[in-house]
């Protein structure tokens, strides 16, 4: 059996950034990064499009904690430990500028993920932590002053602290609740609409700049541009609401209805805005003037919905075609059949039930030497760099306890 100060389990985001963190406060021990696969750090490698979202610019402890459906209570407290502005920080203290665009997401500037993979495994070489691949944890077992890990073809091993950084490993999950954690089970929480609508199959890739998203019956809605895909909708607006709407969505199986607010006013206002359009351009075709900022084609597709001819002048159009277009621009109903995953980030509601968590340092309530860090708990943020942030502040905190 072989022995170590402290094992991570799972060589990711979080499992890295504790392991680092602890070494560096207690460069005295023997520290394991135990990995499953063949290789670390994928998830890493394909956030932000292969650009790494390391974080974003959110920089007051409580707005930041509005981000996350699951866990805003909870990491309101460790943000005010360990927040973006520390991670920036960090991350140049390691030799990596990072960068801000206009959107908050925060990048490494090679805008390429392997100078963040570079960073790691030049910290834990030049800090002489072990990296194990190909060990596969299948069982977990305490005693009174260490803890006992079985691995499937590597051995035994043994830890006077272990952190499990696994992520939604259902695996890990089923071994967490043998040992007495409540798991809440995983429902996906990050994705876009399948939708097949006539008003939405000729125009891909068009973008509405602001919209909002409403669930009729839920109260659950949602802001921010909006994307036509080939397949729906997505962008900002449908991938916060479905981070929102996770277990909702989930229990419908993904089929229900959503509203769309393209202009963001009400149906009275709308209309009373068409109406003055008539005196303002009377000789103007409708389908040649898009209003309200939306895009041409878009702004067709909705005026074909409301069964306004494509010729017609907006002087002569009735006034109840004229409601029927309001009708289209701020309560437009789309039936949703379906999600599929927002590019190759896969995100899960649901993991080791927060109440059994000392947020104080990231330990289990229920075992002495037992933390956790990133989505392996469950909680789990939109999109923008927000779960990576949860990865850093757990890991961060829990590496003070770790070291001691």
């Amino acid at each position: 059996m072989k022995f170590y100060d402290v094992i991570i389990v799972g060589g990711g985001a979080a499992g890295f950034f504790a392991a680092i963190n602890t070494a560096e406060v207690n460069p005295s021990l023997k520290i394991a990064i135990m990995e499953r696969g063949s290789s670390v750090l994928g998830k890493v490698k394909i956030s932000g499009g292969g650009r790494c979202n390391v974080t974003h610019a959110v920089f007051n402890p409580e707005e930041l904690a509005e981000n996350y459906p699951r866990g805003q209570r909870e990491l309101l407290g460790p943000f005010y430990r360990f927040m973006p502005s520390n991670t920036i920080e960090w991350f140049k203290n390691k030799g990596v500028d990072l960068k801000t665009e206009t959107d908050g997401r925060v990048f490494p500037i090679t805008d390429d993920s392997q100078t963040i993979i570079d960073c790691f495994m030049s910290a834990v070489k030049k800090l002489q932590i072990e990296v194990l691949l190909h060990h596969s944890v299948c069982d977990i077992r305490k005693d009174p002053s260490s803890w006992h890990i079985k691995t499937q073809s590597s051995g035994a091993y043994n830890t006077k602290k272990l952190m499990m950084a696994t992520g939604s490993s259902i695996k890990i999950w089923s071994i967490l609740k043998k040992l007495g954690h409540r798991v809440i089970s995983a429902v996906p929480s990050l994705f876009t609409f399948d939708i097949n609508d006539s008003r939405l199959k000729s125009i891909p890739g068009v973008v509405a700049k602001d919209v909002r998203i409403s669930v009729p019956g839920y109260s659950l809605s949602s802001e921010g541009p909006l994307l036509v895909t080939h397949s729906g909708l997505s962008a900002p607006a449908v991938l916060k609401l479905s981070s929102y709407g996770a277990n909702e969505f989930a229990s419908l199986n993904y089929h229900f209805n959503i509203e769309v607010n393209f202009v963001k006013q009400t149906l009275q206002d709308c209309f009373d805005q068409l109406k003055r359009l008539k005196n303002t351009c009377p000789k103007k075709q409708i389908f040649k003037t898009a209003k309200f900022d939306l895009p041409k084609r878009l702004w067709e597709q909705l005026a074909i919905a409301a069964g306004i001819p494509s010729q017609m002048r907006w002087a002569d159009i009735p006034n109840l075609r004229l409601k029927d277009l309001a009708k289209q621009l701020t309560e437009a109903q789309f039936k949703v059949d379906g999600k599929s995953t927002f590019k190759e980030e896969f995100v899960t509601a649901g993991g080791v039930e927060l109440k059994e968590i000392n947020f104080k340092n990231f330990e289990s309530r229920l075992f002495k030497n037992l933390f956790f860090a990133g989505e392996i708990l469950n909680i789990d943020a939109v999109t923008g760099g927000f779960n990576f942030q949860n990865a850093w502040t757990g890991a961060y905190i829990a590496s003070k306890s770790l070291a001691k």
